[in-house]
């Protein structure tokens, strides 16, 4: 069989695959990702296929394609575009296959000088940092609604001129210039969509960088259940522990007929674990209210008298002289104020 000839089967094949993945309606059943294994597979042959026989070389230009070669030019791309559906490899390794994928099929359109003025700064810009690649600017909220709009339409109108070409009479489609106008209208759709998948790759790879590890396969995970079985802090949530009948220093307490082996303590851990497990979930108090008052009392937070008996005067003992010489000096004085005094002589200013 001749080469060009078992390309074109072998593309033929690989397309009519890729095509039936295309209306699958779930993408994470086991069925459709073995699907997608083979078509993967088939056109990585193709793409083999293609290097080994030398189906494009870098001295050539576009006009050095003939018609019908055209179409091989989209291999990588068809390639990357089934490398992301992949949902069983690591996600790191995907986009990085389909990336590889994908600058292959720029590279091969630039040698060719097949990329628009727009898609070849964009191709530049995307060599010079990879990892940062845009094609929305995040500082400048005008020029990112202007990208966005003049990309989306021109999405819109490759497109459409896409699909007028593939509806042209049958007598027009077996001209040569007529064909070549679909493969190119085509390959513009695929290059506009490469630098989309471009941008999308670069996201999505910062944020599995920001990703905590995937712990290694046959672990299970780890939460708060795994102190419970082998434990090295001593922690046990269980009433009764496995090792309550264990001396710390070393050795069983108890013999299998149940003879003590060394003195031992008993304690009433384990109730007082128990009767805590159904208490209320406030504090409960401690001691009586007369018991605060004395303890507060002792510690000199209360003192006696006010309330009636602030108003009653203070028993004077008569067998001490100085106390009762003092009272009655005191009201002396008193008396003496109230005779220089009268009632109702301060008030000079509002008599009646």
């Amino acid at each position: 069989m001749e080469p060009q000839s078992s390309i074109r089967s072998l593309f033929a094949s690989a397309q009519a695959q890729r095509k039936s993945l295309e209306g699958s309606p779930d993408s994470t059943t086991s069925q459709y990702q073995e699907n997608l294994q083979a078509a993967i597979a088939s056109i990585e042959e193709c793409r083999n296929l293609a290097n080994r026989i030398s189906l494009f070389s870098p001295n050539e230009t576009e006009e050095d394609i003939s018609t019908i070669d055209l179409q091989y030019l989209l291999i990588d791309y068809y390639l990357a575009d089934m490398i992301t559906k992949d949902s069983v490899s690591s996600r790191i390794g995907v986009l990085g296959n389909a990336r590889k994928a994908y600058e292959r099929y720029l590279g091969l359109l630039e040698n060719y000088r097949m990329l628009s003025n727009v898609d070849r700064k964009l191709y530049e810009r995307y060599l010079d940092n990879r990892d940062e690649f845009a094609l929305l600017s995040n500082s400048d909220m005008t020029a990112r609604r202007n990208t966005k709009i003049s990309r989306f339409k021109q999405e819109q109108e490759l497109k459409l001129k896409l699909e007028h070409l593939k509806q042209v009479p049958i007598t027009l489609q077996e001209d040569d210039s007529t064909i070549r106008e679909v493969y190119l209208a085509e390959i513009q759709l695929c290059t506009h969509h490469t630098f989309h998948a471009l941008d999308m790759i670069a996201q999505e790879i910062k944020i599995l960088a920001l990703m905590p590890p995937t712990p290694p396969a046959g672990s299970p995970p780890s939460d708060g259940r795994d102190r419970r079985n082998g434990s090295t802090d001593g922690y046990s949530d269980r009433l009764d522990p496995s090792n309550l009948l264990t001396n710390p220093k070393g050795g069983p307490i108890l013999s299998k007929g149940g003879k003590p082996l060394q003195p031992f303590t008993l304690l009433d851990s384990r109730q007082r674990l128990r009767d805590g497990v159904f208490r209320p979930d406030h504090s409960l108090p401690t001691m009586t209210i007369d018991e605060y008052l004395a303890e507060e009392k002792r510690r000199g937070g209360m003192i006696d008298g006010g309330g009636a008996q602030s108003g009653m005067p203070a028993e004077i003992d008569e067998d001490n002289l100085d106390k009762a010489d003092q009272a009655t000096m005191k009201a002396r004085d008193w008396d003496e104020f109230k005779e220089q005094n009268p009632k109702g002589s301060g008030n000079t200013l509002n008599r009646g």
